[in-house]
């Protein structure tokens, strides 16, 4: 059974603190603003994943009953910064598996300042008992521990080993930041709107070397959702003209290969994307030559270039030369991550993998504005979550 999603909705994306407002608030305006899109009102929807890393249990349910009190269940869905794809994917799996006709999946996160502590998702700086524990072992194995905060650690020496290995400049990381800053700039959703060059963006303070901090995603407050139906849905109700089929899905976990190595590389998630993005072209019947537009995880610059390499857009190794070859923005091959990407559009956990399909889903239907991809009719997502699990979507519009 085929489903489709057939609405989508979400907040700004803001600096934690910039609006008195609470995570149902957020909820209530990304989940409300998906319904109107897919035009389809809250008694009509069957289930609900909900998806979120900082807020206490049955959060989920606190913020749809803004929606409504129809008594239908709730999920309470938490997989670090790849919750809110692991909300859809349920949603699909609802649709698909012929349980439902109608799914709401909704993700949102109320976040505080700083950078992230050391004990995953849930905050803390314990990393003996942080669930990502393994992967700083491997880290600290090969590069020791320093002072700095622990993520942007682990991913700037992935970095430093992709540049030790390949020759990857600090430039070419720098690319990656600038290409999403600009991207940004037409996005009225994203929590940064400035552009940057490649300049200003390694004179920026760093974080942890190589990377500066217009490399690094921010802190962010915001709410994703997206309505997720079958084909008789969209027949009985007209909708084909709002219809985006979820032509595949695929998440995968931590293999041995991600630590076996003893690199960081594979420590943040390159054998689970890979393999994720094989198990999505297999199913889809569909590979990285028929795509158009992809919002990938570019939770730090370095990581978008991973991610290339992962999705098969070109060998290992060749990542910094791509971006700095223009291939992955507008005039180029595809365009990556024309929301700003997790770096300038922001990363708020629970919602950021159902942020990425809303942007696919106006891309796909022409109604992306001054950031439209031209003619666009296969979109990708790539939502990754240390700890882990890669969820990579195929997206097409007929």
């Amino acid at each position: 059974m085929k489903s489709y999603i057939v609405g989508v909705g979400m907040t700004k994306f803001e600096k934690p603190e910039t609006r008195e407002w609470q995570y149902w608030d957020m909820a209530r305006e990304a989940g409300g603003k998906a319904l109107e899109d897919a035009g389809v009102s809250y008694d009509q929807v069957e289930q609900v994943p909900v998806g979120y890393c900082f807020q206490p249990s049955t959060a989920g349910q606190r913020a749809v009953y803004e929606l409504g009190l129809t008594g239908v269940p709730v999920y309470n869905v938490n997989n670090n910064c790849a919750t809110g794809a692991t909300a859809l994917m349920m949603a699909r799996q609802f649709v698909e598996g012929g349980l439902s006709d109608c799914v709401l999946a909704l993700g949102f996160e109320k976040m505080a300042r700083g950078s992230l502590g050391g004990g995953g998702s849930g905050g803390g700086g314990d990393l003996k008992t942080s669930p990502v524990a393994r992967h700083y072992g491997v880290m600290a194995a090969r590069h020791g521990f320093e002072a700095t905060p622990p993520t942007a650690q682990i991913f700037g020496n992935a970095a430093r080993e992709h540049m030790e290995k390949y020759g990857t400049t600090e430039a070419q990381l720098a690319a990656v930041g600038a290409k999403n800053h600009r991207h940004s700039v037409n996005n009225p959703y994203a929590q940064f709107q400035d552009a940057y060059s490649v300049d200003e963006i390694l004179a920026a303070r760093t974080v942890h070397r190589p990377l500066t901090k217009l490399q690094c995603s921010p802190t962010s407050d915001g709410s994703a959702a997206a309505v997720v139906v079958s084909e008789r849905f969209v027949e009985r109700h007209g909708l084909a003209d709002r219809a985006v089929e979820i032509a595949a899905q695929a998440m995968t976990t931590d293999t041995a290969e991600s630590f076996a190595s003893g690199s960081c590389v594979d420590a943040v998630g390159g054998p689970m994307s890979r393999e994720a993005a094989r198990q999505a072209y297999e199913r889809a019947g569909l590979g990285i030559a028929d795509v158009d537009v992809v919002e990938l995880h570019d939770c730090f610059s370095i990581n978008e270039l991973l991610t290339y390499e992962a999705l098969g857009m070109c060998a290992p190794g060749d990542s910094g030369k791509l971006v700095e070859s223009g291939a992955t923005t507008y005039g180029g091959r595809w365009v990556v991550n024309p929301s700003g990407g997790l770096i300038s559009k922001g990363h708020p956990l629970g919602a950021t993998g159902l942020a990425q399909a809303a942007e696919l889903t106006w891309h796909l239907r022409g109604e992306a504005g001054p950031r439209q991809v031209p003619g666009a009719r296969v979109g990708l997502a790539h939502n990754i979550g240390l700890g882990g699990a890669a969820v990579v979507t195929v997206l097409r519009r007929l």
